[in-house]
């Protein structure tokens, strides 16, 4: 992705977001599917997933530690969780803040 934490964990919100606006339009304009159809689209979009967010959370830190910068590594990886974590719980109390009132 890129060595900016603050743009890889936009990147990465980004991409849940569309998921969701996917999925829920998705299920609005998708007929019932049949009880094999579902779970193998549910897995698969679970392993995409999983790719996408290692590549997104991993591979700038990786191309550092492989390059000797050990602690830049972990700096970067950390950073981007902790963006990550902060958008995790803006989303959180919008969430909440919404559900109360």
């Amino acid at each position: 992705m890129s060595r900016n934490p603050i743009l890889n964990g936009l990147s990465a919100s980004a991409y849940i977001v569309v998921l969701v606006l996917v999925m829920n339009f998705g299920t609005k304009l998708a007929p019932r599917s049949s009880q094999l159809v579902a779970p193998v689209a549910v897995v698969s979009l679970f392993t995409l997933s999983a790719a996408v967010m290692g590549y997104i959370f991993c591979y700038q830190p990786i191309q550092l530690y492989f390059d000797g910068k050990k602690k830049a590594a972990a700096q970067l990886f950390l950073r981007t969780v902790a963006v990550f974590a902060g958008f995790t719980v803006v989303s959180l109390i919008l969430l909440f803040t919404r559900a109360f009132s």
